[in-house]
């Protein structure tokens, strides 16, 4: 059985969600936005972020992508197995992730809703990792910047185990 170590807790969590969501509102004031969340990973962080967001005019909506399975390494093909349900032309787009490594499944998600012409796009990630960064991708929204370390909880899993830990903790074996 792996082991896990604690790399943020629930309060640092907490308290940075926090601070995005100021840094979020600050940007859009009341400007109509779609937040988009990253399933399943994102669901945590999408729910608590966009709880403390004052905008609104929000928009909720979800995708899912393919490009993992139960694997620890990113593929670099990427589909959707969930697109979005509203029409994003001429709209805010926030796009909320759980942790940006690879970068392959964020410019998925860019060069998707450029073509379906979003008035613009932002994303806001729990985590920046750029260990394994392939693909050069902004993050406008950092929660914490991670540089090494297989993580899990906090909806993030290992082929689907550990999502529902309400922290974030580093797998070890």
């Amino acid at each position: 059985m792996p082991s896990l170590r604690t790399v943020f807790t629930e309060e640092q969590i907490r308290e940075r969600i926090v601070e995005m969501a100021r840094e979020i509102d600050a940007v859009y004031g009341e400007e109509p936005l779609v937040v988009v969340c990253v399933l399943k990973g994102a669901v945590h962080f999408f729910s608590d972020l966009s709880r403390r967001l004052r905008n609104p005019a929000l928009e909720l909506d979800f995708v899912r992508l393919s490009s993992y399975g139960n694997a620890t390494s990113s593929s670099r093909h990427v589909t959707f197995s969930k697109d979005v349900d509203c029409d994003v032309r001429g709209k805010h787009v926030l796009i909320v992730e759980d942790v940006v490594d690879s970068g392959h499944s964020m410019r998925f998600l860019v060069t998707q809703f450029q073509a379906r012409e979003a008035a613009s796009l932002r994303i806001a990630a729990l985590i920046d990792k750029k260990e394994r960064r392939e693909i050069d991708v902004h993050v406008d929204f950092v929660g914490f910047n991670l540089e090494r370390g297989y993580i899990v909880g906090y909806g993030m899993d290992c082929a689907e185990k550990y999502r529902a830990l309400p922290a974030v903790y580093e797998l070890l074996s």
